[in-house]
């Protein structure tokens, strides 16, 4: 094993001052299951006091019914995001019905064993609102339900367009230099991204939090977990199971060969595969035998959605626009992190170290270099996330760069390491100690593993007799938490208007659709 050298980088260059930092915004999206106060996924349909999951611009669905999304809007600083997120909880705590709970776990609470009983998302009749149920529909033919009960947490980020202007300066290439903004500022966030990907298994060691699963999660799947204790089973070094194979991937999508070394290249991609025929699943069928359709269609992709990646370039779309024309049109406006587990010991799943952590690696991320990422390289990461999937806390861990094999612990060090100046520089742009103090937790993790969330929560669940007792435990805390959260008047004002409104533009999209659903499916058939 070698020892990775930590000083041989210096990544903040010494004009990047502060004041080119300030504008940063960043959005949170939280998911989290209703459950039942058995244990098991709620089967009630969202909560009309909630409004419509349509049109609601706050609290959506995802997969299920009673998979609960929330959306905060951007903003400038870690703690109104945070503060937002909290307000969103306690909003929706006061309407849940029959004593129903969030579940706190990215892995989910207490499934049957028949995939039925995972009720899918309802948006109403309009067509916009039938065509976000059958996609659902198709996502579990095609992977069956219970993939889709899994929770994250999406961290959207954005810099500002004086960064990307100070960056373009300092550039030597001549045809960087020539580039319009837009196309600068999309050529430097893919940079980022690549170097995202490279790091995911920085993202898994340190917040990773979900080394085990109920049992009944397994229930029909060929696997290698081991019992922890009754009715939970688990990787003894496991981090973060729902990015492994038992989590979202799917055998179509690793053929897609999509990539990220330019924007042009993904979105050709993508579109590519919405547009290409998929022979297993065409083998499914369109309709059932009453005529009625299963899936949207038998691509590779239904839409371009269900493309599933550990970050994705986004862009605001317009009326009318799909996310990658909005692309394609404006560039990148933002990226979405999404290797992000879900921290249960946090009641809005996630806290202010994981926010802090994630911007530093983002910027970290941006002011590399960022060389293209091509299929050897690729496969050696995909080996890389695997390793610290299922054993990241192992002692022999480790991870495989540039030829060489660093033990887990030293590279993740290194990496940390590098990034404390892009700490600091943050927090003296926002005059808080919080980016620092969140790279101290980590470092803390590293250096002593059994402080790291997913040996916490393999401790806390053999504590508590099972996967279901620790969910239904913090769960109950964080209960007490939304409940003791007292949002402004103005506050709730706004969401009660939010509310009623996206019930009315609900209702609207249902009188306005001026063809049948079968003449709305047959464009993407």
């Amino acid at each position: 094993m070698s020892q990775p050298e930590s000083t041989s980088l210096n990544v903040l260059p010494t004009w990047v001052e502060s004041s080119l930092i300030k504008g940063m915004l960043r959005g949170i999206e939280r998911e989290s299951l209703r459950m039942q106060s058995d244990g098991f996924l709620s089967q009630a349909a969202h909560p009309r006091a909630l409004g419509s999951a349509l049109t609601h611009p706050h609290i959506t669905t995802d997969y299920s019914e009673a998979l609960m999304e929330f959306i905060t809007p951007p903003q400038d600083s870690i703690k109104k995001a945070l503060d937002y997120l909290s307000d969103i909880h306690a909003i929706v705590h006061r309407h849940l019905e029959n004593d129903e709970k969030l579940w706190p776990l990215s892995m989910p609470c207490m499934l049957d064993s028949s995939d039925d009983s995972i009720p899918l998302a309802q948006y109403g009749s309009s067509n916009i609102g039938l065509f976000k149920t059958l996609y659902r529909h198709g996502l579990g033919v095609r992977y069956g339900r219970r993939m889709q009960t899994i929770s994250g947490v999406h961290y959207n980020l954005s810099f500002p367009d004086h960064l990307f202007e100070a960056l373009q300066q300092q550039e030597q290439d001549e045809s960087l230099k020539a580039l319009s903004l837009q196309d600068y500022r999309s050529h430097r966030y893919m940079g980022l991204i690549r170097n995202f990907i490279r790091l995911t298994p920085l993202v898994m060691f340190l917040i990773g939090a979900s080394p085990a699963v109920c049992q009944c999660f397994m229930t029909g799947r060929d696997h290698f977990l081991l019992p922890l204790v009754k009715g939970t089973l688990y990787s003894p070094y496991a981090t973060a199971l729902r990015m492994g194979r038992f989590g979202y991937q799917n055998s179509a999508q690793k053929q897609l060969g999509i990539h990220y070394n330019n924007l042009q290249d993904y979105l050709d991609g993508l579109q590519k595969a919405v547009k290409t025929p998929y022979e297993p699943f065409s083998r499914l069928g369109l309709d059932d035998a009453n005529g009625q359709p299963i899936q949207i269609n038998d691509h590779v992709l239904q839409i371009e959605n269900e493309y599933y990646s550990l970050v994705r370039p986004k862009q605001v779309p317009q009326a009318g626009e799909t996310p990658s024309q909005a692309l394609e049109n404006r560039g990148i406006a933002y990226i979405e992190l999404r290797a992000v587990d879900v921290n249960p010991y946090s009641p809005t799943g996630i806290n202010e170290d994981t926010a802090g952590f994630l911007e530093v690696l983002a910027l970290y991320c941006l002011l590399q270099d960022s060389p293209a990422l091509l299929g050897d390289e690729q496969d050696l990461i995909e080996q890389n996330q695997a390793e610290v999937v299922n054993r990241g806390r192992a002692p022999s861990a480790a991870i495989i760069e540039n030829g060489q094999s660093y033990l887990i612990e030293d590279w993740c060090g290194m990496h940390l390491q590098r990034m404390l100046p892009l700490a600091k520089l943050l927090d003296s742009t926002y005059d808080i100690t919080v980016y620092t103090d969140a790279l101290k937790t980590m470092m803390l993790r590293v250096d002593e593993v059994d402080a790291t969330l997913s040996a916490l929560v393999v401790g806390d669940i053999r504590k508590q007799g099972g996967m279901w007792h620790f969910g239904q435990h913090l769960a109950q805390q964080h209960s007490l938490v939304y409940e003791e959260h007292q949002p402004s008047p103005e506050t709730l004002a706004y969401f009660e208007e939010v509310s009623q409104k996206s019930l009315q533009q609900q209702q609207q999209l249902e009188q306005d659709s001026s063809i049948s659903f079968a003449d709305y499916l047959a464009q993407y058939r």
